[in-house]
Parts: structure tokens; sequence; C-alpha cells
């Protein structure tokens, strides 16, 4: 016997700044019901930013034409007090300023000026510890938390550790920062996937509108693929949104472990059974997008890097331990490792990130990149030569360091310059049909 879905996800080919977003929201059903004293709370995906250089925000940052738009949508529909918030992070955890620059340059502030919007650094607020399952407990923004709506802006990426970042995923920027290594713990009960898909429990109701104008294959950041979709997903249901989400990206649900997870807990189909569809056809939209680089077959070295005929290394691939700081600086590392190379194999060298690797016994030298992998192994008797490089995030110069010790002459000035690395991947964008830094600025 059929049922009648209990869901429903509003799909949409963006055409028109304010229309098309306004359009889909009310396919969706609409905001709930809201007044002069409805406290919101707006969530875009802000991952990172650099005022050393200009990068591709294409599929890594919500369109400030989103945020603009859904902002423009709620004052509609007559919410009073209205908040955007993110907690973005860069490689260096000292540095001060960054959110406020990033926050003006996408507009954000005009939009405070326009439309009495209040903007936040989460990071330079209250947390309030939340207990989001068994025992486990998550210290979330307090303005969030004490909100009556998020509006959760996610854009539609792949993610390499994640499969997909959309809605729930994006939620993890309400943390704080302990919070979110704990996220990547090596307890299989508490993985990476399962924290994240525990990071709705204890939040108020969340309204999702999935930016994908532009989408990123093998995010999150500025070195995957990115792509110009323009596509819309909005629901009322935040798990529902997702699970469409991954369809978009090419991949089922029950493909994507949190995914897996958070229907789980919900009692939910996977296969969007409970789901009503309505605007535009999901299959017409989606387009596959990979979301792994990749590796040799035994996962020593990228594969790009075997191609190069790199030999005397073993560069494992990341796994779901690998925190939010040593995981921006690793694409920095492999291309200043891979930039040293001359042709003459290295010495037998094994590098080692995360929280969870365990070294290859025979090895001549291993590299123990970060604050876990050094505490864990630094005296361990299956290596031959520890180079324990602590820090959360290690410093660029220390990193340096320990590859010439084993015998690789990084340039340190390619990891010292590391506010710059984001611009490289700028040119590949340069004069493509559609790329417009329009949709990050507030006219």
């Amino acid at each position: 016997m059929s049922t009648t879905p209990s869901f429903t996800v509003a799909l949409r080919t963006y055409e028109k700044p304010v229309e098309s977003v306004a359009a889909v929201i009310e396919a969706a059903g609409g905001f709930p019901t809201l007044g002069p004293d409805t406290r919101v709370f707006i969530k875009p995906n802000v991952v990172t930013w650099t005022r050393a250089t200009d990068f591709p925000k294409w599929g890594v940052i919500t369109t400030s034409r989103v945020v603009e738009d859904v902002v423009r949508a709620l004052r509609d529909a007559g919410a009073g007090q209205i908040t955007i918030g993110e907690g973005l992070v860069t490689v260096d955890p000292r540095e001060k300023g960054l959110a406020e620059a990033a926050f003006s340059a996408l507009g954000y502030f005009t939009l405070a000026e326009r439309y009495g919007v209040r903007v936040v650094d989460v990071f330079q607020r209250p947390f309030r510890e939340v207990p989001v399952a068994d025992g486990i407990s998550l210290k979330f923004n307090r303005d969030a938390l004490e909100s009556d709506l998020i509006v959760d802006l996610p854009v539609l990426k792949t993610h390499a550790q994640t499969v997909v970042s959309l809605g729930i995923k994006n939620l993890k920027g309400l943390i704080d920062m302990a919070s979110r290594k704990r996220c990547h713990s090596p307890d299989p009960r508490w993985d990476l996937h399962r924290m994240v898909a525990a990071l709705p429990s204890g939040l108020p109701p969340v309204f999702t509108v999935i930016d994908g104008i532009f989408s990123n294959e093998r995010g999150p950041a500025f070195d995957g693929t990115l792509h110009r979709m323009n596509v819309l997903a909005a629901s009322r249901d935040l798990l529902s949104a997702d699970l469409v989400g991954a369809r978009l990206l090419g991949y089922r649900p029950d493909q994507v472990p949190h995914l897996v997870h958070a229907a789980r807990a919900a009692g939910r189909p996977l296969d969007l059974s409970d789901i009503r569809l309505v605007g535009e056809d999901l299959e017409n939209l989606a387009r596959p997008h990979a979301h792994t680089f990749p590796y040799t077959q035994d996962g020593s070295l990228p594969a790009v890097m075997e191609k190069m005929g790199i030999r005397g290394l073993s560069y494992r691939k990341y796994d779901d331990t690998l925190c939010t700081y040593c995981s921006m600086l690793n694409g920095l590392i492999l291309t200043a490792v891979a930039r040293a190379w001359s042709g003459s194999p290295w010495d037998d060298v094994e590098v080692l990130t995360g929280k969870a690797m365990e070294p290859t016994p025979g090895k001549k030298h291993t590299i123990l990149l970060g604050k876990c992998m050094s505490r864990a192994h630094k005296d361990d008797p299956r290596i031959a030569h520890a180079i324990p490089v602590p820090g959360c995030p290690p410093r660029p110069t220390r990193i340096a360091e320990a590859f010439r010790e084993a015998g690789i002459p990084v340039d340190a000035s390619i990891l010292e310059a590391w506010a710059l690395f984001p611009g490289r991947f700028l040119k590949k964008y340069a004069g493509v049909e559609g790329f417009d830094e329009a949709f990050f600025r507030i006219g």
C-alpha cells in the first residue's frame, strides 16, 4: 500500500536574483510563521578566507546572492531578528580579524546596514554544551541555539572525507574548535560520520536552502573542481534536503555514511520514498561529482605523484581522523613535496597524518605530522628514525625542517606563503563563462 510522502523538497534552476530563491522557498512550503520577535540564525558556508590574495569562491563559499535573497525572503515573511553567523578557520589560528575581513568582502556588513541584520563571528561569541548522543556532548554557538529557526545555506559540494557536504555537515561551523577536533575521533564507535550525523541534535528547527549555483567536486575547498550548476534545493526538513542533495551530486544516500546514520536515527528510508519532490526533475538536474582525490591502489601516494615518478616516499592517503587544521595544510605540503622532486629516489620516507595511522616497520624515516601523530608514535619502537612535527597545526617552518631532516629538500618559502596558496587555483577559471565574482558581492 502506498503512503503519502511526509516531507517536501523543492528543486529549481537558478535564473534570476531574488525571484529564484523566493520561488524555491515557497515551493518547499515556505518558512514557518515568523514575526517581529522571531529570532532567525542564517548559517552560510564560509570555509576559509585569506586577505593575501583573491581565490576561487565558486562552489566553495555560499554566494552572497543567495544570502541576500534569503534575508529578503525572511524579511518579507515577517522575521524581525535576523543574525548571520559563521566560524571560519585558517592555517594560522593566531590570525586575528579574518572573519571580519571575509564578512566585509562578502557584503554581510552591507546587509546589516540595508536590512538591519546582525553579523557574528561564531568564535567571538559564547558557546553552550549540548548533548548530541549517548554521553557525547559538543559546544554550539549560543546565538544559533537560542534562535527560533536556523536557515542553513550549504553549498552543493562533495567532500574528501564525508562524501558530500550539505546541510547537516554545514552545521559543523557552529561548534567550537575543540568540538570540531572531537568530531575526527579515532574511536570507530564515534567516527566523523556518526558525529556529523549527530550535529542537528538539540538544535532549533532548520530550514535548508542548498546553494547549487556553483558546485564543488572533491571539495570542500578551492582545490576541488568547480562547476556552474544553477541548481537550488530547499526543504523544511534538513535530512530530506541532504538526501536529495546527495542525489544531485550523483550519490545514492546509502553511499554517504553520515546520511545512513542520520536516517537510521530518524527511522527514515534512504530511497526518498517518504519525500515529495516538487519543481524540476531531479535526474535532469543531477551531475556526478567525484569526492575523493585519486591515490595509488595501496593508498601510499597521490596518483599525480606516482605519475611524476616519485619513489622512496610513502605519503598515506588522509583518513577521517585528519581534522580541520592539518587538513588545510595537507594540500600545501603535498605541493611543496612535489616541487622538491628532482628525479632521484628519496631514502624510504613515510609520512603519517591524522590520529589513527600506524607506522610501517622497516621504513628508514617516519615523519609524524601534527600533535596527534607526534604524541602517538614519537617513541614507537617500530620506527627507525622518528621525526615528530608537533603543533595543532604544526608550523610551516617546522614542517619544512622535518622533510629536510628526512632527505626531502622542501622549500620552506612555499609553506610559509600558505596565505597565497589559494590564489594558485584562480587562473583555472579565468575567462570561463559563468564564473562571475559578482555572485559574491552585494550591489
